[in-house]
Parts: C-alpha cells; structure tokens; sequence
C-alpha cells in the first residue's frame, strides 16, 4: 500500500512547499493497429477488444488521484483501427491538439505515425513494437520506448540460462521475418553472455490448422523428429514470435529438456500472475477495472501515461517536449512493481526495466540475474547499451 501512496504524498508535499501549482489539463491519446493475423495457438492467448486500452482507463484513474492534489486533469482518448486508416485516425487526433501518444503498432506503422507527429510537435510513446532497430539506427527523437526490446528480452533470457550453467544452446526458431528477427537476438546474446549454440535449426511454417486435431497430431508426429539428431543441449530456446510452434516444444522434444523463449519460460514485461514488489494492489485494482488479467500491452501502455503524470507533477508540464526532457534527465524514476524504479535510457529512449520469467503461471525469475554487472546500471545489461547503439537522435 505504501507504493500505492507514495505519488499521492508527493503530491501534497508539492502543495504544501511551492503552493498551488497552476491547472493543467493533460489530454492523450492511445492509438492502436489492429492487423489481420491467425488466431493463436491457444485461446487463453486471444486478444481481448480493451486491449491496451484497460491500461490506460486504470492510468486515468491513478494519474487523476494525485492530480486532485495539484488542480490537473487527465483524459485519454482510446481509438482502435486497421492499418489503412492510421494515418487518418492520426491527422484527426492532432488535429483536435492532442500531443501526447501511446502508440501499439507494427515497426513500419510505427515511425510513419511518429515522423508524422513530430512534424506537429508531438511526442510518441511505444508500447509494443519489439524491434531492435527502433532503439538503434532508426530511432526518432521524438519516440520513447516503453515495450521492452527484442534484445532485452533475448538478454533476459540469456542471463537466466547462464546463471544456471545451461550454457549449451539448441536454438529453433520459426521462419517467418518476425522469428527470425527474434532468433538473431538470441544469437546475439549468446555471444554476449558466453553460451554456445550446438544446434540451429529452423521450422518451417507451412500453414495448417494450429488449434484443431490436425495441430497437435502435426506437432505430435513431427517435431520429436525434427529434434531427433540435435547435438548435444542443455535448454532449447524457441524464437517463435509467430506463435506457431513454440508453445508445443516442451512435451514433443525428442530428448527432454528445458524450454524457454517461445515456448515455457518467456520472457514478458508483466502478467497477471505477478504479484512480487507490491504488485498484488496493481493486479487487483487492474482486474477490478477491467474484468480481466492484465497483459503486457495494457501494462505498457500504463506505464506510458504514468510517465505522462510523473512530468506533469514534478515537472510542472504537459508540453511534449518537456515531458520528453524530464523523462530522460536524471531527475525522473518511477515506481513499476518490478523490484526497483525503472528509468529511461538517454541515448536511445529505452526504458530500462527488469524483465519477468513467466512460465504461464507464476515469475519464475526476474532478469537482469545476480553476477551481472555493469558500471552504470544492472538494468543496461539486459538490451542494447550505450557503445551498441548507433541512436544518434537523442544526442
């Protein structure tokens, strides 16, 4: 409960030593793509019609508690469309003057919607995209990242792996542009951690029904024996983004191994089982709200416009280039239910934030791992540094 507080007793502390702050109407918008995909492989994985969008009612009500205490106001406004009317729905939202965005979009859709913004002076913050050259040679000034990277996730994993000295890797990996995106993060971490991969091997997707007989009778038949001459492994890490093999690994290997990536032990920014840190009072107001268990979107997007609150109350301002400025200056930290306040990187717009180890129904672990160091911040081990990213728009 303290944690819950804490922005609500720093609110008052501000009224009390400099006054009455001036009102400041804060208004946002969450912009999400909704494209065309294949159904999941399980239907506890389907998305729901809020999603993203549970979040940002749940950071209404939050940032409305302690902007009470100061006369400031918040109101998100939630829109939800296919790609072809993104660009639309964008030109509309600035045209009613709103600044402040949380965008869930696929890369592309991504960085039109935020060179677009930025022509208005706008502010865009990321609550899905996962990919790595978002953070590297294709950042944008204007682009804050609060979905956690390709990279971090892979880091997160890696760092998990190494700790318990499964060192020898067999890495399968889906073939579908998005896994292997994902597979090459994992190679890169294993370089980066010292792990070795023994064996690389890549599914291939040939369409099919994942969800009916045919699915499990497909897997059931053909996996042990695509697993059969691997050599030797300690863990299998699945690069499965697609989701279409990953979640099968675990009982269809042909020798029986831990599993994690895409299948098993994945690595999320947050989940309803979480419940570590202070973060049963999230879990159950977020449930009370919404009807639902949270997922990653709804957190991130969350998270986004609680980052929005923290520079309006210390801050003083809604304008999207100070709250930009204050989130990335040493002065901004927020709470995140993770064990330790999350921060942003300055040289790419990365949020730096532990990565949870969720294995489907409790967090495992939590990423970066003990015996990781780094000169700065343990949470910089995990995704692209500062000497790995060729960002040079936040110089």
């Amino acid at each position: 409960m303290r944690r819950f507080f804490a922005p609500i007793l720093a609110a008052i502390f501000l009224c009390v030593t400099a006054g009455v702050a001036a009102a400041i109407d804060v208004k946002a918008a969450v912009l999400r793509i909704d494209y065309q995909t294949l159904l999941p492989i399980s239907r506890y994985d389907q998305k729901p019609d809020d999603l993203g969008f549970a979040g940002a009612v749940l950071a209404d009500e939050d940032n409305a508690t302690t902007g009470a205490f100061l006369g400031h106001t918040y109101e998100t406004v939630m829109v939800a469309v296919p790609p072809e009317e993104a660009d639309a729905a964008m030109d509309q939202l600035l045209g009613e003057g709103i600044r402040l965005f949380v965008v869930l979009a696929r890369a592309d859709d991504l960085l039109r919607l935020t060179d677009k913004a930025a022509e208005a002076g706008a502010l865009v913050f990321n609550a899905q995209a996962p990919d790595i050259a978002l953070r590297d040679d294709q950042c944008r000034a204007n682009l804050l990242h609060i979905a956690p990277s390709r990279a971090m996730n892979a880091d997160a994993v890696a760092q998990f792996a190494v700790w318990k000295k499964w060192t020898d890797w067999f890495l399968v990996s889906g073939s579908n542009p998005n896994d292997v995106a994902l597979a090459e993060a994992y190679r890169r971490a294993a370089q980066k951690f010292g792990a070795v991969i023994t064996e690389d091997l890549t599914f291939e997707d040939t369409g099919g029904s994942r969800r009916t007989d045919s699915g499990h009778v497909m897997v059931q038949r053909q996996l042990p024996l695509f697993t059969q001459e691997a050599a030797d492994h300690d863990v299998v890490i699945a690069a499965d983004e697609t989701d279409y093999f990953g979640k099968f690994l675990t009982y269809h290997l042909w020798t029986p191994r831990p599993v994690m990536g895409s299948g098993g032990l994945r690595p999320v920014a947050m989940h309803g089982a979480h419940e570590a840190y202070g973060a049963t009072q999230f879990q159950t107001r977020f449930d009370r709200s919404a009807g639902r268990y949270v997922r990653p979107e709804d957190y991130n997007v969350w998270l986004a416009l609680r980052v929005v609150n923290e520079a309006v109350t210390r801050a003083n301002t809604a304008e999207p280039d100070g709250v930009r400025d204050y989130a990335l200056s040493d002065a901004f930290d927020l709470a995140a239910f993770k064990g330790q306040k999350v921060t942003f990187r300055d040289w790419n717009g990365q949020l730096r934030q532990p990565i949870l180890l969720y294995d489907g129904s409790v967090t495992a672990s939590v990423s970066p791992q003990e015996g990781f160091l780094h000169q700065s911040s343990l949470l910089d081990t995990l995704g692209l540094d500062r000497p790995e990213s060729s960002c040079t728009a936040f110089n």
